[in-house]
């Protein structure tokens, strides 16, 4: 009987393809991230993603205006400045962009749009490390959670609905829930970057944030190694216990089997974030013709989705909504 089994049969037509799919890429699963830049008027392009910019925060208003009407209705805020020293302390300012531009967009859009605020310093500190370093040059881990506890009470003052620490410092979540709590901002949220690896797709980010590392050093005392998979499981479990409402693992397409590993034991909202690498590989092979830009984008996108995503940040976000 084995020969009257036709799985083409369920594969014919466009109709049944999509009667039949097995996953599905909304609109409302996905999250643009923004780079905001101190002291700018209009938006500055990024050389290594072409189409992404740093804002103003009047153009980033326009830019959520337009998302908005694209049915995308959350954002993941970056700040940029030209101010930094030794541990990031102007971020914490209430007169500084990123919280100006909080501010302004819940002043503007209320609950339509979805604010997440990055709450990291690596953009801050004049050496490019996640954190305040120690006599010996490296990254005080308990001393860098006082400063990200001080930054999650000024972006939480300024209105944001999630805060999103990014550092991998232990116990993070913890810290940043105590102090969001402290300061009665009991609804403020936390995405916890759970498993974020040392990655060499970040290349073109650190562009985007002007962020270069002092002596040509990296993050991987404290990013996750990229060879491991039970280490992953490990962070979201701990960030879980922490407190963390959602978690993600960052970057997305390389890491298909974590999102895979975490989604099955992780009872929380899971984000994966299509980070600039990936974004800026698909951006340059598309405009050599090599790929086709359009279908690559979907089923990058879809990939990360069926790979147990609930939500993807992807710099594509706005696009791939045009297109719904």
């Amino acid at each position: 009987m084995e020969h009257f089994r036709r799985p083409r049969r369920l594969r014919a037509t466009p109709q049944i393809r999509n009667l039949v799919a097995e996953t599905h890429l909304h609109h409302e699963q996905l999250i643009l991230p923004m780079f905001v830049r101190e002291g700018i008027d209009s938006p500055i392009p990024i050389g290594a993603m072409p189409g992404v910019v740093q804002h103003s925060t009047a153009s980033a208003i326009e830019e959520v205006r337009s998302l908005l009407d694209h049915g995308v209705t959350s954002v993941l805020l970056f700040g940029v400045t030209d101010h930094k020293d030794e541990d990031g302390s102007y971020a914490c300012r209430t007169d500084f962009v990123l919280q100006r531009t909080i501010h302004e967009l819940k002043e503007t859009f209320g609950d339509a749009v979805f604010v997440i605020s990055d709450l990291c310093l690596d953009e801050y500190t004049s050496h490019g490390h996640c954190g305040v370093l120690d006599g010996k040059g490296r990254v005080d881990n308990d001393r860098t959670l006082l400063r990200y506890q001080a930054l999650a009470q000024s972006l939480a003052q300024a209105g944001v609905d999630m805060v999103a620490p990014s550092g991998m410092m232990d116990h993070q979540v913890a810290a940043i829930r105590e102090a969001l709590d402290d300061s009665n901002a009991i609804d403020c949220g936390i995405l916890a970057y759970s498993a974020k690896y040392g990655s060499a797709l970040y290349g073109p980010f650190r562009e985007a944030v002007d962020v270069e590392i002092a002596d040509g050093g990296d993050r991987r005392a404290y990013q996750q190694d990229y060879r491991n998979q039970r280490e992953a499981l490990f962070e979201v479990e701990l960030d879980l216990a922490e407190g963390a409402d959602m978690v993600m693992v960052k970057p997305a397409s390389f890491y298909l089997d974590i999102v895979a590993k975490v989604r099955s034991m992780c009872p929380v909202p899971l984000a994966a974030y299509q980070v600039s690498g990936e974004y800026s590989m698909i951006v340059s092979a598309a405009e050599a013709g090599f790929i086709d830009r359009r279908q690559t984008i979907q089923e990058s996108l879809t990939a990360i989705v069926r790979a147990g995503a609930d939500c993807v940040l992807t710099y594509f976000a706005k696009e791939v909504a045009s297109w719904m």
